[in-house]
């Protein structure tokens, strides 16, 4: 019975999340500067250099600062000061998208709808499903 309320449970939250990410990713879109691509990844651009811009099978060093919308920090680099190497393939959806936008030195703010995320199964307790994941990422070299 325990197991059959837990999971009823989830079930609600997932729910909520994916109607109060829509609600979201909706009032956000209509912010001055934020821009939306044809999948509906949601991107500011807080600072745009020249320069080269990484392709999908490329290694990219990276800051980058990850929440939930809450507020909860999955993962801050700018805190450690020490980038991420990271394959842009390996990436969910929406930074494989989002990433090669950018010129290296360049700062985005990026809103990954669950879609383009980790959907309808997040991650076990870190993240929930169906959760929009905000990035503020700096693209500090292509490896």
């Amino acid at each position: 019975m325990a197991r059959r309320e837990k999971k009823s449970r989830n079930k609600g939250s997932a729910g909520n999340n994916r109607k109060s990410g829509e609600d979201f990713l909706q009032n956000n879109k209509q912010k001055t500067g934020v821009l939306e691509t044809d999948n509906g990844l949601q991107y500011l651009i807080m600072e745009e250099k020249q320069g080269p811009k990484p392709g999908l099978f490329d290694t990219v060093k990276i800051h980058q600062r990850a929440l939930l919308l809450d507020g909860k920090i999955l993962e801050d680099t700018y805190r450690q000061n020490q980038p991420d190497e990271v394959k842009i393939e390996e990436l969910i959806e929406g930074l494989q998208e989002g990433l090669p936008m950018m010129s290296v030195g360049s700062r985005y703010k990026f809103w990954v709808p669950a879609e383009l995320a980790w959907g309808r199964k997040g991650t076990g307790n870190k993240i929930p499903p169906n959760a929009v994941l905000s990035f503020d990422i700096r693209l500090v070299e292509i490896c």
